[in-house]
């Protein structure tokens, strides 16, 4: 029998909360959310229009493309039912958890009532707007909803490859896709961002009691250049490799230090790496390199690791 199936709803309703607050913190350290005023901007569909010389010009100012795509793969499993961290599955279970709390009741009905409405609209008229185009040449005519067009760029352009979405997308263009999803993917954001805050004061006043590890434990990286203490080991090609994290090291294996002659990790005709590499990081990040330095690209180790 699964632990899932074993656990109550209380330990149910709280795997649930601590999924969603460690995907939700991921999306609040997204680029987008750092400017809060301008996220929520983004919920809207803005435009600026001008007439020069009796020609009417519309134009859009929005983030750069691969901006929002990061953004909309962060936010994706939020979207997904069948993801534990799904927003509704949060929901549901705050709304059991607050049901005796009328304010908070109130609060958890109207958010989930929009979140419906914006991320996943039972109608065409509920998207907003949709788009309609016709072949002039042809006849042709089609027309798409702003939320068919958001899932054509989210699931045909970005997270997938979906041939549905791709075809009922493409008469469409990129910049039509594109435009109806930057709203769509902000507001998701912001309703994230703020039922993940409405989490936090409700553990913080004692009604959830999340595990603190979920609020304080990193989830995305601020810099990806760092430097950690470590010791190297190495070996040449056909060496035991180390049976377990802190097993002692099988024969062969020698401790890189300033005298180290690399020369050995390069084949003599091709250049290319040889042997394997063995490094013991003690955890702690260095602030200034130490008295050895070395870089040397290595592949795929036959001899160990």
């Amino acid at each position: 029998m699964s632990r899932r199936q074993t656990e109550t709803l209380d330990e149910k309703h709280q795997r649930l909360l601590e999924a969603f607050v460690l995907r939700a913190r991921r999306v609040e350290e997204h680029s987008l959310a750092a400017d809060w005023d301008a996220l929520v901007e983004l919920t809207r569909m803005s435009i600026n229009v001008r007439v020069d010389r009796g020609e009417v010009r519309i134009s859009y100012e929005l983030p750069p493309e691969e901006v929002v795509e990061s953004a909309a793969a962060r936010i994706r499993p939020i979207l997904l039912e069948q993801e534990d961290c799904f927003h509704m599955k949060a929901l549901s279970a705050l709304g059991y958890i607050c049901r005796a709390a009328p304010q908070d009741a109130a609060w958890i009905r109207a958010a989930r009532a929009e979140w419906r409405t914006r991320v996943s609209p039972s109608t065409p008229d509920e998207s907003g707007y949709w788009v309609m185009v016709a072949d002039t040449s042809t006849g042709e005519e089609r027309d798409l909803d702003a939320h068919g067009l958001a899932m054509a760029w989210i699931y045909g352009d970005v997270v997938h490859h979906d041939p549905e979405r791709r075809k009922e997308g493409d008469t469409f263009g990129l910049r039509d896709r594109f435009r109806a999803a930057v709203p769509l993917v902000a507001w998701a954001m912001v309703g994230t961002i703020e039922l993940l805050n409405f989490v936090r004061a409700l553990n913080e006043a004692g009604m959830l009691e999340l595990r603190q590890e979920v609020f304080d434990e990193q989830v995305a990286l601020k810099s990806t250049v760092w430097e950690e203490r470590a010791e190297m080991y190495y070996a040449p090609i056909g060496a035991e490799r180390p049976s377990h994290a802190n097993s002692p090291l099988p024969e062969g294996w020698l401790s890189l230090s300033k005298a180290s002659d690399l020369s050995v990790f390069r084949h003599r005709i091709t250049g290319q790496p040889l042997g394997g590499l063995v490094v013991t990081r003690a955890g702690e990040p260095v602030g200034q390199r130490g008295d050895c330095t070395a870089s040397t690209p290595f592949g795929t180790p036959r001899g160990g690791y």
